[in-house]
């Protein structure tokens, strides 16, 4: 029995065939008519633009000398990301 498999997020079409495993063990599918990648459920979200309250809070906790995975963790963004952005506010 085949399991279902999500549609694309990006096209919306049916046609996706798993594509491995991310670092975190989630199952990984990608899209043969757009190419996308993208996993079911993701642990973390893409943040687009940082919102107000998000960013001083953010703020408040680098000056508290707490580490950038702690951080990360507590506001639900990706290490990535939140290295990056210490890296464009300095």
């Amino acid at each position: 029995m085949t399991e279902p498999r999500p549609n694309c997020l990006s096209c919306h079409c049916e046609s996706v065939v798993k594509n491995g495993k991310t670092r975190h063990g989630k199952q990984n599918y990608k899209c043969r008519d757009c190419g996308r990648q993208f996993v079911e459920n993701p642990q973390y979200q893409r943040v687009l633009e940082p919102i107000q309250p998000m960013q001083s809070l953010l703020e408040r906790l680098l000056l508290e000398k707490i580490p950038l995975g702690g951080i990360a963790r507590v506001l639900k963004v990706s290490e990535r990301w939140l290295q990056r952005y210490v890296l464009n506010v300095v």
